[in-house]
């Protein structure tokens, strides 16, 4: 692991450049054309104005190319990516007014997912079911791959619900200009003849105009057991289906293990509460940390926004915050009813009164500059005035009867209007750094409100079966777990009870020349997972947003915000080396990296083969440990690399815990919707919360792991003559240095890579009878053979690269 002041990796584009380019017009592409653009929208029309809801609709785009355009923009985007043959469709989080920019920028939107009644049906079904709680407890108180041009990269098999499924992704040689999709034969079971079982197709994945791999997937009727791809020149690649988690045989819940312990969307304040019960409960287990950052708060000052024309409009401000006397100012725009009248300001306790001047006629004459000059030198005690986001004020404003300010904040005084303190449960047997750590986060997006419940039911479960499940007892007493429920507290508060798709913080960075008035409150705030430091926006990576209305903006600065400080804090634990960050929705399963620039797609580095390797393999028990549940399936084009399987997220949280911080950094999107129905909020709390606890076994098994890495080398003929082509394989992800001039391998020696994105081992083409040297090491630590890698230790592996004989 590496302190904060040495990341790992730390890659910067030109900044001018990009910045330049980010603070202009986005580039929006035509539905009809996915690399030619046909009209642009300034980042500034996507503003939530007016007290407008939003609602979820689908976007439909051309390709992947469309799609960056789409990111570009800032508008707020659910975490869904759907790709066919016949395009992508994303998830949007619009406004009316939103969805008509887009429209009118040449975007087609499709059907609406997720209207502002839902949300409001999910608070009263919310407050429903505590009221009906609250009923209960008073009665009961009153009673009691191939050489070839084809490479078969993954066949996956798997079954969700009662449907089976077979998943394919291949590369072809050919695939970056050829735009034909693939035809996959299958068999049906052992023994039988390949194309028994049909048939399927598969297609291009193309990113940023770059071929990634055909991939596709669709429903079988029986197991096959291989399936073949016949490439357009002629080219045979054959695979065995590999079963994609499969349904474990034995549950690794003994009889008598308590789970399900929610029963409603919980509030930040709620969330803080059960964590603090569960301390207080179980003080020999686990104890509440304060984060040194506290945010912001749940506070805004009083606002009003007179007249209706830009250039007469007159925005108001109240100095004190909205709870602290703000909310009780009125401004009044006064006719004096007299000719010549001068223009004025009195004011008397909490009202402020602006008498308008007036001509020979008894016109009103004030402009909107000089109503906003007169204000802040008459009231400037109270108020801060300002013309109209930029406008010259030059024209004449309207009277107005008295006007109350207000902040706008709708959430009982049970709420905290303080800089909030946000709380993390530290929960082990012994808490003192000496154990491997693991964190898990939620709630960076505030409107996701299923994703703070897996944390409470996990942080349930590890606590109340300590005492007889020997499973969780090995976990408390290896383990040092932190669990923070909710990062952004402030912008949760905001999203149950003013504004359901809010998904940033709610700190108003916008200028006076800007959005910062009351008709701009539910487009301000920070994106908190896109203001973190790794390859960020800053950086020059994409898929985050200079503007302040942005649904993606990044701040104004790298970790501006108290939110991302506290889990920089979180992270820079030195014994932290597993987190899970838990978003919602689209069921995903993903890790670094997680940005690119464009163009070209310059992605931020990738794990090597070793370390992909064991990302993938702690995914699959963490993704059969959710299969559990319901048998709901993650599927194999949903896991993988952010950038790989959604879009590039310039300053994500996972980024940081990676690059800066050695962690292997997860990230869950859990369900279908933000806020879904309650019988679907908790079967889905259930079954990834199943997963969060796996990712706990994978990282206690991490820290037993005493078990040394073996290799081998595999070596079969090359096309060239006299060469040979050689792979090497470990027996569990491992990294492998090696060389092939007799010298002595060590950490500086060449290592084994990839092949390609998702994909194994690359093959060495070398000249036969080449003596290759090597060793393997795990991510542990553990080094094959106790060999030492300094130089000096001569057993490492050797072998000669020659085919074996017949």
């Amino acid at each position: 692991m590496t302190d904060s002041s040495a990341p790992r990796w730390r890659r910067r584009l030109p900044v001018p450049t990009v910045l330049a380019a980010a603070t202009a017009v986005a580039l929006l592409i035509s539905p009809a054309s996915a690399t030619v653009p046909e009209a642009v929208v300034p980042t500034a029309d996507l503003v939530r104005d007016t007290g407008e809801q939003a609602s979820v609709v689908e976007v439909l785009l051309a390709g992947t190319a469309q799609l960056d355009a789409l990111v570009a923009t800032g508008v707020d985007l659910d975490h869904h990516v759907s790709r066919s043959e016949t395009g992508v469709v994303a998830h949007a989080v619009v406004t009316p007014g939103e969805a008509a920019a887009l429209t009118a920028a040449g975007f087609r939107l499709g059907r609406v997912l997720h209207r502002p009644d839902d949300a409001q049906a999910r608070v009263a079904e919310r407050e429903a079911t505590i009221a009906a709680h609250a009923a209960d407890n008073q009665q009961f108180t009153a009673s009691v791959a191939t050489a070839s041009d084809i490479r078969i990269i993954r066949a996956d098999y798997y079954t969700s619900g009662t449907s089976q499924v077979l998943s394919v992704e291949a590369k072809w040689a050919q695939g970056q200009n050829a735009t034909t999709a693939l035809t996959v034969e299958r068999d049906s079971g052992p023994g039988t003849a390949i194309g028994s079982g049909g048939t399927q197709t598969i297609s291009r994945f193309v990113d940023a105009g770059v071929y990634l791999y055909h991939r596709g997937a669709a429903t079988v009727t029986t197991r096959p057991d291989h399936i073949r791809i016949t490439s357009p020149s002629g080219d045979v690649a054959v695979a065995k289906v590999q079963e994609w988690l499969p349904t474990p045989g034995t549950d690794p819940e003994v009889p008598g293990y308590q789970k399900d312990f929610v029963t409603s969307y919980l509030t930040p304040t709620e969330l803080y509460g059960r964590i603090h019960q569960l301390a207080a409960e179980f003080p020999d287990l686990a104890e509440i940390v304060e984060l040194p950052y506290r945010t912001n708060g749940y506070r805004r000052h009083a606002q009003a926004v007179l007249g209706t024309a830009t250039a007469s409009r007159v925005a108001l401000d109240s100095l004190a915050w909205g709870h602290q006397g703000g909310n009780d100012l009125t401004v009044e725009l006064a006719d004096p009813g007299t000719a010549d009248a001068a223009l004025s300001v009195t004011v008397t306790g909490k009202a402020v009164r602006v008498g308008l001047a007036t001509d020979g006629t008894g016109a009103v004459t004030s402009t909107a500059a000089q109503v906003v000059a007169a204000l802040n030198a008459g009231a400037g005690s109270l108020v801060r005035a300002y013309t109209y986001r930029g406008s010259a004020g030059t024209g004449v404003v309207a009277p107005a009867a008295p006007t109350a300010l207000s902040d706008g904040l709708s959430a009982p005084a049970g709420v905290s209007r303080d800089p909030h303190p946000v709380y993390a449960i530290r929960i082990g047997k012994h808490r003192d750094g000496s154990k491997l750590g693991v964190l898990a986060y939620a709630q960076e997006h505030a409107r996701e409100w299923v994703p703070p419940l897996v944390t409470i039911e996990t942080a349930e479960r590890l606590l109340r079966n300590y005492a007889h499940d020997g499973q969780t007892k090995q976990l408390l007493n290896n383990l040092d777990i932190w669990i923070a429920p909710s990062i952004n507290p402030d912008g949760g508060h905001y999203s149950f009870y003013d504004f359901n798709s809010q998904r940033k913080n709610m700190t108003n960075h916008c200028p006076l020349t800007g959005s910062a008035d009351f008709l701009g409150r539910n487009s301000w705030g920070v994106d908190n997972n896109r203001n973190y430091t790794e390859y960020s926006l800053f950086d020059g990576y994409s898929g985050a947003s200079t503007s302040c209305t942005s649904g993606t903006y990044a701040g104004p600065s790298e970790l501006s915000e108290p939110e991302n400080r506290n889990l920089d804090w979180l992270a820079a634990r030195p014994n932290v080396r597993f987190s899970m960050n838990l978003h919602s929705s689209g069921n995903y399963f993903m890790w670094s990296p997680g940005a690119y620039a464009l163009p070209g797609r310059l992605s931020a580095p990738r794990p090597t083969l070793a370390e992909e390797s064991a990302f993938w393999g702690a995914s699959s028990r963490i993704l059969t440990a959710i299969k559990r549940h319901r048998n709901m399936a993650v599927t194999p084009a949903r896991t993988g690399p952010i950038s790989d399987v959604l879009y590039s997220a310039a300053g994500n949280s996972g980024d940081m815990l990676w690059y800066r911080y050695g962690i292997y950094a997860w990230n869950f999107e859990v369900g279908t919707s933000f806020q879904p129905e309650w019988e679907e909020a908790h079967e889905e709390t259930m079954e990834f919360a199943n997963g969060l606890v796996e990712m706990m076994r994978v990282a206690r098994d991490f820290a037993k792991d005493r078990t040394r890495p073996e290799s081998g080398l595999t070596v079969t003929p090359a096309a060239a003559p006299g060469m040979v082509d050689v792979t090497i394989a470990t027996t569990e992800p491992a990294a492998v240095f090696y060389t092939l001039d007799g010298g002595t391998p060590t950490y500086s020696s060449t290592l084994y890579g990839s092949a390609g994105i998702r994909e194994g081992g690359e093959t060495l083409t070398v000249p036969a009878g080449t003596t290759v040297h090597w060793f393997s090491v795990d991510s542990a630590g553990n080094v094959e053979n106790n060999y030492i890698p300094d130089g000096s230790g001569r057993n490492f592996r050797k072998a000669p690269a020659v085919v074996p004989a017949g």
